[in-house]
């Protein structure tokens, strides 16, 4: 994931911030359990604000940690947006192996795009903030589409999906409509009466949703 850089306080004047060791306290603090707070309190911050709206301090303060431990575990915030991405696909490879059927696929994405801890609504910020990406991230985000743009063609020479849609805009189409409660948590309030978030309005949108696509198949 990528979007357009806010640098801190101490990189728009030129010089990196300093960077204070946690004390021994914050030490033997549990680490795993006060980074797992961060990238909680991190993907909520940027949720709500984009990249370039969350501050620092704020997902310290909401992590209920020193903002020091911030650049101690992730090297600031550049990183630990980063680490959300690289959480956020390890996640997605063990919770939505390639081999489902489509519907149960669909399905599973609505799931996981419903919850705030994974993130849809970054993706969204993303989009709205575009300004490009670097190098390295735009060819690691084009590998990435590009095998998922495949795995389509794949189910299309397996007779699954129809083979007159182009996977790339079958792909795109399934994505946005996977994020929709999340990305319009307003507008799902005013269609179906419910939270975005509510459980049955995700499994019964996530439903909806795989009946859809599914006639995407031959026929």
């Amino acid at each position: 994931m990528s979007t357009g850089r806010e640098p801190e306080d101490g990189a728009a004047k030129g010089r990196r911030p300093a960077r204070r060791a946690p004390s021994p306290q914050e030490r033997r603090r549990d680490p795993e359990r006060t980074r797992a707070r961060i990238l909680e309190a991190a993907i909520e911050e940027f949720s709500a604000k984009g990249y370039a709206g969350a501050r620092v301090s704020d997902i310290a303060a909401r992590a209920g940690v020193n903002q020091q431990l911030i650049a101690y575990y992730f090297d600031g915030k550049q990183g630990l947006y980063r680490e959300i991405g690289r959480r956020w696909r390890t996640y997605e490879a063990e919770t939505i192996p390639g081999d489902l059927d489509l519907a149960e696929l669909i399905k599973r994405y609505v799931r996981t795009s419903s919850d705030p801890l994974h993130g849809a609504r970054l993706l969204a910020w993303e989009g709205l903030s575009d300004t490009g990406e670097d190098e390295e991230e735009g060819q690691e985000r084009h590998a990435r589409l590009q095998q998922e743009v495949e795995a389509i063609r794949v189910r299309q020479r397996a007779g699954e999906i129809d083979e007159r849609f182009d996977p790339a805009a079958l792909l795109l189409i399934g994505m946005s409509a996977a994020s929709a409660l999340a990305v319009y948590p307003q507008l799902a309030r005013g269609l179906f009466g419910a939270d975005a978030d509510a459980p049955e309005l995700v499994e019964h949108y996530a439903e909806q949703l795989a009946r859809l696509l599914a006639r995407s198949g031959p026929g």
